[in-house]
């Protein structure tokens, strides 16, 4: 049986988040959670994240690891693992997304949700994790490589950011 924590998780800053698993009453508060990300937030994102994408989303969760953060009742967190089970040689692998609301990045949430990702990853079998990131993203590259991610090429000029430029993304993986 997969089990993920329900505990809280302590903030760097004191408040208490509770990482869990989506459940599918929480379709609307994921769609509001989105509509409530700063455009500074979704700078780098490949929008747009509105109810017909989470429904997507969450349409396969026997493929799919859906963790959410909440402070009380207020979504801050979203994180999820897409198993690649379209391919019999690729289902090993998940593909991993993370978005944490502006007012709670930088204090640890993503370290939490990530290493709570991967535990749950690895009870599920699954072989390697992999993640796509702007190369001027230094933040999340940190948090990515600070739970064991790595390197693993460079898609140079392959994202067009709103400022009319292309921008170098970044592959990164994790062994399990």
């Amino acid at each position: 049986m997969i089990t993920a924590s329900v505990s809280p998780v302590i903030l760097k800053d004191g408040r208490a988040v509770v990482i869990r698993p989506y459940k599918p009453e929480d379709r609307d508060s994921l769609v509001s959670f989105y509509a409530s990300l700063s455009p500074e937030t979704l700078r780098w994102a490949l929008p747009p994240y509105d109810r017909q994408r989470i429904e997507r989303w969450t349409s396969d969760l026997e493929n799919s690891t859906v963790l959410l953060a909440l402070l009380k009742d207020r979504m801050v967190g979203h994180l999820q693992v897409f198993r690649q089970a379209w391919s019999e040689r690729l289902k090993g692998n998940g593909e991993l997304i993370i978005y944490l609301h502006q007012d709670f990045q930088n204090i640890g949430l993503g370290t939490a949700m990530m290493r709570e990702a991967i535990d749950i990853a690895r009870q599920k079998g699954l072989h390697r994790l992999v993640l796509s990131v702007i190369a001027y993203n230094h933040n999340a590259i940190k948090l990515y490589e600070k739970v064991g991610f790595r390197h693993e090429g460079l898609r140079r000029e392959d994202y067009l950011g709103e400022d009319g430029r292309y921008h170098d993304v970044v592959e990164m993986g994790l062994l399990l």
